[in-house]
């Protein structure tokens, strides 16, 4: 553990830090959604895997997460590694949907396992397969550096009018 408390990112991840100051690695999220607001930015699951978010509109979000520091134990990059960045990239683009009058929440994420990456770093593409007043379901598909898919998954979100209570 650092001096500052933070878990160092696995060598290899390349965490979204804010160039402006020398802030801790935060939400690759908030990089994208300008009105997203980010409680305990230095406890975000997707900054800590390296994953980064480097196209974003709402008809396409693309991110990157590195292999490395994110395998299971055979030395595969890890199933729930892969639904991490599905459902990070998945809740931006809601976000970009429903912000600043309606906020996302998540109601059901599924993935589909079809090959293992090995090393390198996995790319994941998410666009809207429909976002309607309430409901938001968005696809996303990752693929290794040699543009094999990984995954599939599907992220359905609710539209609510207000944040969840904390």
């Amino acid at each position: 553990m650092a001096p500052d408390g933070l878990v160092p990112p696995p060598e290899g991840a390349r965490p979204y830090a804010d160039p402006m100051t020398s802030s801790p690695p935060r939400a690759p999220e908030s990089a994208a959604v300008r009105d997203l607001e980010v409680k305990y930015p230095d406890e975000q699951l997707a900054a800590r895997m390296g994953i980064e978010i480097t196209e974003w509109d709402p008809q396409r979000v693309v991110g990157t997460m590195p292999v490395t520091g994110n395998r299971q134990p055979f030395g595969l990059l890890h199933g729930g590694a892969n639904g991490v960045l599905a459902e990070t990239l998945g809740s931006t683009a809601a976000a970009l949907h429903g912000l600043p009058d309606r906020f996302p929440v998540g109601l059901e994420l599924s993935c589909t396992h079809h090959r293992s990456a090995l090393g390198g770093s996995v790319t994941g593409v998410c666009t809207p397969l429909s976002v309607g007043r309430t409901i938001g379901t968005f696809e996303i598909v990752v693929t290794d550096e040699q543009g094999r898919r990984v995954c599939t998954a599907k992220l359905t979100t609710v539209f609510r009018s207000r944040t969840p209570d904390l």
